[in-house]
């Protein structure tokens, strides 16, 4: 009970909870597109059950995760991914992902598309939340995933709307989520089983390499994002 009085304890959920809301968003423009056809009186129970089967399948995930990062090299792979979801996440690209998403006028129909959809867009969440909730430590690292997408899911599905209109008008909260994306990237691969011996598991060291993640993925991405801009 101790460890949920930490200060580590609720900065991972703090992490949590802003890796929801920076690469959740599109989960609140899924379930709208998935739900759209439904009759007014079921699309309550759409968004919620939607909402409820995705949850139970991201936690699922992540439990598969957080098991899986104990296997030596794993964290170094999923510390990869992460700069690159950081990246990109300074440098977005033009595609439409949800052009596939299909509307449907039947309740389970649409609760499917909202739990399949979720499933293939939420892998970069599900590594960012594991490596979040490890850098917590402790023995209660699926509670706290648990407890941080309880927060964060009502803050993606009614407060969409404003957290976009945030990000649009102050693109600093962008360039911060990217940055930590690149500090749990860090952290993430200081903590790898295989590298133990070689690097000193010291405060200072996770620290420089949590502060290095996050400085090469704002290089990285402002490079790419300024190279993508039109020459005036």
């Amino acid at each position: 009970m101790e460890e949920f009085l930490t200060a580590h304890f609720w900065l991972a959920v703090g992490q949590i909870i802003m890796i929801d809301i920076l690469l959740g968003g599109d989960n609140a423009v899924v379930i709208a597109l998935a739900c759209r056809q439904l009759p007014p009186n079921l699309r309550i129970k759409g968004i919620l059950w939607g909402t409820a089967g995705a949850i139970v399948l991201r936690v699922i995930l992540i439990a598969f995760a957080l098991t899986l990062l104990q296997i030596p090299y794993l964290k170094i792979v999923g510390a990869a991914l992460l700069l690159w979801i950081g990246v990109k996440l300074l440098a977005p690209q033009d595609e439409d992902e949800h052009s596939n998403i299909q509307a449907s006028d039947k309740l389970w129909a649409a609760v499917k598309t909202v739990i399949v959809a979720d499933l293939v867009m939420s892998i970069d969440n599900v590594i960012a939340i594991a490596g979040a909730a490890t850098g917590a430590g402790g023995q209660h690292q699926l509670p706290l995933v648990i407890f941080g997408l309880l927060v964060s899911i009502p803050i993606i599905i009614w407060g969409s709307q404003l957290v976009l209109k945030l990000m649009d008008r102050f693109p600093l909260i962008i360039a911060v989520g990217g940055m930590l994306l690149g500090w749990i990237a860090g952290t993430m691969a200081h903590s790898d089983p295989a590298v133990q011996g070689l690097i000193p598991q010291s405060g200072a060291w996770n620290y420089s390499m949590g502060a290095a993640g996050a400085l090469f993925v704002f290089l990285i991405g402002a490079l790419l994002k300024r190279r993508g801009q039109p020459e005036q």
